[in-house]
């Protein structure tokens, strides 16, 4: 009888691509929330959003991103204003959001950092080689798998801290950690990223 080595190796190849898959995804790392944060206190309600990226690009991708999933939560974004005097890529100071959120009349202040978290060095990447086989006059071959998690430039991965501030008291209502998997695709990550953060702000009560 022919041995099923093949099936067995293909079912083997699979369940490594399928655990490849599960961990490359957009994750929340941490969060904390204040426990008095019920009640969807943010609905209907105004929203000073402040992104802070090195990139412009990805600033931008970011408040665009930000908006669009308040919005969708009920609560209206306001555009935090430009600060000439802020160095890219690091967050505008409490005090100035607090005083720019209290102007637009907004109840709160959603600040978010993008910053990379991780990378793909240049020709980095991942293979499966299971090799031949043999048994009397039976001979088969392996089977290889190249998965290049990155491409042969290299891939930045971005992570995103944010903090939900109420701003007429000061007071921290919720923060959240989240980090995406390298990728060229930043558009896609920044989305994903800004989707994981507002779902679990929702969760734990701010919408």
């Amino acid at each position: 009888m022919r041995p099923l080595v093949a099936p067995l190796a293909s079912s083997m190849t699979l369940a490594a691509l399928m655990g490849l898959a599960g961990c490359a995804s957009t994750k929340l790392d941490a969060q904390w929330a204040d426990g008095q944060l019920a009640g969807t206190p943010l609905r209907g309600a105004r929203v000073l959003v402040a992104c802070e990226a090195y990139e412009p690009v990805v600033k931008q991708l970011c408040h665009d991103h930000v908006a669009s999933e308040l919005t969708a939560r009920g609560a209206t974004p306001v555009a935090a204003p430009e600060a000439g005097n802020s160095t890219p890529g690091r967050p505008v100071s409490d005090e100035q959001l607090l005083q720019a959120a209290r102007a637009a009349g907004a109840k709160a202040v959603l600040a978010v950092s993008m910053t990379i978290g991780a990378h793909t060095g240049e020709g980095s990447g991942f293979s499966i080689g299971l090799g031949g086989f043999g048994g009397g006059s039976h001979v088969g071959g392996g089977v290889g798998v190249t998965l290049p998690m990155g491409g042969s430039q290299g891939h930045n991965g971005y992570t995103a801290n944010s903090r939900l501030t109420d701003a007429w008291t000061n007071r921290l209502l919720w923060t959240a950690k989240a980090s995406a998997p390298p990728s060229g695709d930043v558009p896609t990550q920044v989305r994903e990223l800004s989707r994981t953060l507002l779902e679990a702000a929702e969760k734990s009560g701010a919408f």
